[in-house]
């Protein structure tokens, strides 16, 4: 997964039709695409908060003790929301997608595979959140560069994963219209 740099062109077939260039004009305002779109703009937001905030708090530039509690916060909310949104898609979005496009199966396995790649880096993250977290004032500085060393790797894999989920999902709501999932 962290070797992709994208979509075979076979998996980009909807693509053509559907550019990403013009979803802002065809996506809907409300409903099932819009909802998808501005899960992975929360999931990207959250990252970027605690990345700024890890940072901040490795150059001295923000209190310990909020850093912490920001990130511990941003964590919490991500790990959650990340966690449920791959099990609903698995069992029941990526099922129902799959049988409209058959040809994009082969899309959907990846997709899969990347779900059960980011849990590890899921775990991971949690982890150096926790030692961050439990970490003794004077190795906070310490356990927050592991941390960083932690999103910025996780931070690569769920961009492509989300950038890729795109790239199929939305093609395909858009032409069959989001009314056959939900």
């Amino acid at each position: 997964m962290g070797q992709r740099t994208g979509l075979p062109e076979t998996l980009r077939v909807l693509l053509a039709e559907y550019p990403r260039d013009l979803w802002d004009s065809t996506v809907p305002l409300d409903g099932v695409t819009r909802f998808w779109l501005d899960r992975h703009i929360m999931f990207r937001s959250l990252l970027a908060q605690m990345e700024d905030e890890a940072r901040r708090l490795c150059d001295g530039a923000a209190p310990p003790e909020h850093a912490v509690r920001a990130i511990r916060r941003q964590a919490a909310i991500l790990l959650s929301e990340l966690y449920g949104h791959h099990k609903i898609e698995d069992l029941h979005y990526f099922p129902q997608l799959a049988l409209l496009e058959p040809r994009l199966g082969a899309g959907f396995e990846i997709l899969d595979a990347d779900h059960h790649a980011l849990e590890e880096h899921l775990d991971d993250l949690a982890t150096a959140v926790g030692g961050l977290v439990q970490a003794a004032p004077e190795v906070q500085h310490d356990a927050a560069g592991r941390l960083q060393v932690r999103l910025d790797r996780f931070g690569g894999v769920l961009d492509r994963h989300l950038f890729d989920e795109e790239e199929i999902v939305v093609p395909i709501l858009l032409r069959h219209g989001e009314g056959l999932v939900g």
